[in-house]
């Protein structure tokens, strides 16, 4: 393997100089990365598992060239301060500078044995000061272009200076920064591969504002960052270093000395790509996809969300088929939702973390995609190949926490940076993991900037927000005397408060058509209003309310029902408080709560039916609806995300997928029939839309109301969750003369394994007063059954 030609006004001694031979490290065969920077233009990259320690190969004696005249003593101060990696200004040391009588020039090139600066027509060679230092004066008026080489007792390296370039990053960018306000952070910091000042290559960029100095270390430099200290810009706590020739694939980090000289090695809090967990390297990337869901995009916000219809699958995509791919998931998972009917799919979290077993709900890398499944431009594959399908993508995003990981953010720079100072408010008391400061501007300006992040480079439409309730609150989970109230002397937690106000709003002006979702368990005033009404401003919330009675009631027998009765109603009382989602997700189907089936009572056929009835239920209730995965076909066992959904049930070879079956069509059905009839969508959240017929029929078990929409169309919705079948049951109804209602939809029929108990014929609405009402049909309730009705 050659060095690249260095410049095409080097000699050809130079060039024949530059060609050695670079043999493979002992540990592993070296893989090749084009322009490694630092280390050379063609230079066999350290293998992955090499100690962060480690030493390069130890260097060789050669070189050639007439010597620079020797340039004045480095100062000792600034030897020792880049030697300890705590210089802030490395650029004032290292690189080229006009001196009296020429231009000095200096190198930091440890294991080197000698360097040479290669000019138009000249290469001339420094002196070594030690410690790897070289340097020389160049007989030059001023400073010229210039590259190095550099050998080593196994190479000889033809490179660019890092420290002959200018500040890569721009003064707006900083005040941004400073401000809190840059809302592509994303552009500014992290590992930006880039041309500069004419040289392909990469900036990289940290927010240390607590730390002596970073350098930069990386596979290009075999873990040794003596060579690469980042130089500070000033009082915005943000450090810079362009390294010419590093490109995409390139493997880092950044070495950062504490306030007490002490250094930790930390992956890069904005990094777009990293390492397959365990390791925990940070890669330099780029986006390379060329969208197709134009179209998608366009329209995606033509209709306001708590106005159209919203079904979600929720999905954990390393589990729903184990062992796929991004792209392999692509060729199975839009075909499969948009055959069940489901409007959208929401992926339990996808950014980068370091335990599979945490469902990514500890986030290390919040602005990677996990690299389990591939790379970020397969997520976003995947993404464009769900829309092109019709579906939209929700991802859980997770700004109420982050694990302790010490190659992570807790105590980043050597203090608490994106946790709280206080460690009463840094410590969350559930999970083991810290908070972030919402109080800090460029804390709150990290998170607003990822939750756009992902909406803008991966086209992602919705950001449900976990944990929210634990943010809200500074006594959270918190004993007397284990937290401290607010200025007001309250326990809202107002950073948090206003950090969500700021990202909801952000999010919404940035990006048409995206819904924000709340995970919030309290009944906390506002969660769905707007912002400029005092509202923390999510466009919808999810019901925890409804999801916990429901799930109370159904799980006890029928005879023991009507005691409970209030459990299915009650949520009718607080229904337009918010825009609600109506959640069956992962958390209940795992540790002991039992798949949705499972929960039921009684024998296999009566949990099937109540699961039946349950979701008929569900999908006719007033706000939006989301099921966990395996629960569209009435999976037995809970969720393990060690193996997935048991896809083995309906397989036709078992002798009972047919129920299974059943119920995975009723799913479709359910969707199908919400999707046509905008009374079950329309006005979710508006009183307008619903009307009980009756809710007090507790001895029977039954639950009977009207959906309205915008026209007035209604559709009448039974459900019946006793075991037994009940004739002529009469109903008031708004229809009163000769027309008919037709049954649209029957849990209990055949073709979802039911007993096909039906309504077969429409039904007259008859003169006969009931529920307040002139007109009224009686109808057979089938066992264990919902139905729905229309006018004919």
């Amino acid at each position: 393997m050659t060095a690249r030609k260095p410049s095409r006004k080097a000699s050809r001694k130079t060039i024949e100089a530059a060609a050695v031979e670079v043999p493979p490290t002992p540990q592993r065969t070296p893989t090749e990365i084009t322009a490694p920077g630092a280390a050379g233009t063609s230079v066999a990259s350290a293998p992955r598992d090499r100690p962060a320690d480690a030493a390069p190969p130890r260097p060789r004696r050669g070189g050639a060239g007439p010597s620079a005249r020797p340039a004045p003593a480095l100062d000792e101060g600034d030897r020792g301060r880049l030697l300890a990696g705590e210089h802030h200004a490395p650029h004032d040391v290292l690189g080229a500078h006009p001196v009296p009588g020429g231009v000095l020039v200096r190198a930091l090139r440890p294991f080197a044995h000698s360097v040479t600066v290669l000019t138009t027509g000249a290469r001339v060679e420094l002196h070594p000061e030690g410690d790897g230092f070289f340097s020389g004066v160049l007989p030059a008026p001023t400073v010229p272009e210039y590259r190095l080489q550099v050998v080593y007792d196994d190479a000889a390296l033809e490179v660019e200076d890092p420290y002959r370039f200018l500040p890569a990053l721009g003064e707006l960018d900083l005040h941004l920064i400073g401000e809190g306000r840059h809302e592509e952070l994303w552009r500014a910091l992290g590992a930006v591969p880039m041309e500069h000042q004419g040289v392909a290559g990469t900036r990289f960029t940290v927010w240390a504002p607590n730390a002596r100095g970073v350098r930069v270390t990386g596979d290009f430099t075999y873990w040794d960052g003596t060579a690469l200290p980042m130089r500070s810009l000033g009082s915005t706590g943000v450090w810079e270093l362009f390294l010419p020739e590093v490109g995409e694939g390139a493997l880092y980090k950044f070495d950062i000395c504490r306030p007490d000289g002490s250094h930790t090695v930390r992956a890069d809090p904005m990094a777009r790509r990293t390492e397959v967990p365990p390791a925990t390297a940070s890669i330099v990337t780029a986006a390379h996809h060329e969208w197709q869901d134009a179209d998608w995009m366009a329209h995606r916000g033509d209709r306001p969300v708590h106005e159209a219809p919203f079904s979600v699958y929720e999905v954990h995509l390393a589990s729903w088929r184990p062992g796929l791919t991004y792209r392999q998931l692509a060729d199975q998972l839009p075909a499969y939702v948009k055959d069940l009917g489901f409007t959208h799919v929401e992926l339990m979290p996808v950014s980068e973390h370091p335990f599979g077993g945490s469902w990514g709900y500890q986030v290390t890398g919040f602005y990677a995609p996990t690299s389990r499944m591939g790379s970020p431009d397969d997520f976003r594959f995947l993404v464009d190949s769900l829309h092109r399908a019709g579906i939209g993508v929700i991802m859980d995003w997770v700004p109420a926490h982050f694990p302790r990981d010490d190659w992570a953010l807790a105590e980043f720079d050597g203090r608490p940076l994106y946790e709280h100072a206080d460690p009463r408010r840094a410590a969350h008391p559930d999970w083991g993991t810290l908070e972030f400061d919402y109080g800090r501007t460029e804390v709150r300006n990290f998170l607003v900037a990822n939750a756009t992040y992902w909406c803008e480079e991966f086209h992602i439409d919705g950001l449900r927000v976990d944990a929210v309730a634990s943010m809200l609150y500074l006594d959270y989970s918190r004993e007397d005397g284990q937290w401290s109230p607010n200025e007001f002397g309250g326990r809202e937690n107002l950073d948090a408060v206003s950090f969500l106000q700021e990202m909801n709003a952000t999010v919404y002006r940035r990006n048409p058509g995206v819904v924000t979702i709340a995970e919030e368990s309290t009944a906390w005033d506002g969660v769905t209003r707007p912002t400029d009404r005092g509202g923390l401003g999510f466009g919808l919330k999810w019901n925890m309310g409804w999801m916990h009675d429901s799930l109370l009631y159904m799980a006890k027998e029928p005879v023991h029902r009507k005691y409970h009765h209030d459990e299915m109603t009650f949520s009718m009382v607080y229904a337009y408080s918010e825009n609600y989602v109506l959640p069956v997700s992962h958390d209940e189907v795992v540790h002991g709560k039992q798949a949705l089936v499972a929960k039921m009572p009684g024998d296999w056929w009566q949990q099937r039916a109540d699961h039946r009835a349950y979701l008929g239920f569900m999908w006719a209730h007033p706000g939006k609806q989301l099921l966990f995965m395996g629960q569209e076909f009435a999976q037995g066992a809970e969720w393990s995300e060690a193996h997935g959904p048991d896809w083995w049930l309906l397989d036709p070879s078992y002798e009972a997928s047919g129920d299974h079956r059943g119920v995975r069509t009723l799913v479709g059905d359910l969707n199908a029939v919400y999707g046509a009839v905008p009374a079950l969508w329309q006005r979710d959240t508006s009183p307008e839309g619903f009307s009980w017929v009756d809710g007090g029929a507790a001895e029977d078990n039954v639950f009977a109301f009207l959906r309205y929409d915008a026209d007035g169309s209604p559709l009448l919705a039974v459900s019946h969750f006793s075991p037994v079948v009940r004739h002529d049951y009469r109903l008031g109804v708004p229809v009163t003369a000769a027309e008919g209602w037709v049954e649209v939809l029957n849990t209990d029929a055949a073709r979802y394994g039911g007993g096909d108990v039906r309504n077969e014929e429409p039904l007259k609405a008859e003169a006969v007063p009931a529920h307040g009402r002139p007109a009224s049909i009686s109808l057979t309730l089938p066992p264990l059954a919902t139905v729905w009705f229309r006018p004919a």
